[in-house]
């Protein structure tokens, strides 16, 4: 089996990995996932590294999870946000989760019988949880020191809006999430962009605490404008990956007038073609 890390580490996808994993792509078929915001019935450029690079994974012999976050969908992320979001109503979030999983069929392969994509709603677990059950196995295990050294938390606190507690709890939901898939699905890694590495961290964290067992993790670059912003629903301007809502023409044009952004040292590798 190809290590799919290495190919991952030739077109600078690989921001920030935990220590092991390069050795257990090589030894092992790792089931990992990468979770979806269902704030809107489409994804959008910001989910494009993402999504390729769990269909990539799955290429290489690995099998892929998609998450769309029903669950979480109802709190909101508060990673690489400057200010709360807007909630949805459940029928919402349902219709939005419709839209994704047309999306997601495109590029994973769900009919294969060697390892079939999946696509998993949170809610089916964080909707059946009563707060008490929670706190007790979820909550226990992590200090508030612990949360507010999380980049994402520390970053809204300074700002003068603040974090509602809504939104301070997700980091416990995504952790609960990556306990719940390692122990239904054997899950032992979860990708994402960079802003979500605190998050990954927290439900690694978990599972060593509650199974006395190794997860692993890995972020990679978020797709960025000449400016430094990341591209998101709100953030940089929209652009959806559904032909519906942007079209082919405009989404081409879109990467045509792109300037690739600045680097860091550590991301060029997404702006070369193979």
């Amino acid at each position: 089996m190809e290590n799919v890390f290495e190919e991952f580490e030739w077109r600078g996808l690989v921001y920030d990995a935990t220590d092991g994993l390069r050795e257990a792509f090589a030894r092992e078929r790792v089931t990992a996932y990468i979770g979806f915001d269902p704030t809107a019935s489409s994804l959008h450029v910001g989910s494009l590294l993402p999504l390729m690079a769990l269909a990539r994974l799955q290429r290489f012999g690995h099998s892929p999870i998609a998450i769309a976050g029903g669950g979480t969908g109802m709190i909101g992320d508060p990673s690489g946000k400057s200010q709360e979001r807007t909630l949805l109503s459940r029928e919402q979030i349902e219709a939005n989760l419709l839209g994704i999983r047309r999306q997601l069929e495109h590029l994973l392969d769900f009919q294969t019988g060697v390892n079939p994509a999946r696509v998993v709603n949170n809610a089916d677990w964080l909707g059946s949880i009563d707060l008490l059950s929670f706190l007790r196995d979820a909550g226990k295990h992590f200090t508030v020191n612990y949360m507010l050294q999380k980049e994402s938390v520390n970053r809204r606190l300074e700002s003068e809006e603040g974090i509602s507690f809504t939104e301070f709890s997700y980091l416990l939901l995504q952790a609960y999430d990556f306990l719940q898939l390692f122990d239904r699905y054997g899950c032992t890694l979860q990708m994402g962009g960079s802003d979500q590495w605190g998050n990954i961290t927290a439900g690694i964290d978990l599972i060593r605490k509650v199974r006395g067992a190794k997860a692993h993790g890995l972020v990679m670059p978020l797709v960025m404008t000449a400016s430094g912003a990341k591209f998101g629903k709100t953030e940089a301007g929209t652009v959806w990956l559904d032909p519906a809502r942007t079209s082919p023409f405009r989404f081409y044009q879109f990467w045509r007038r792109r300037s690739p952004p600045p680097s860091d040292g550590r991301r060029s590798g997404p702006w070369r073609r193979r």
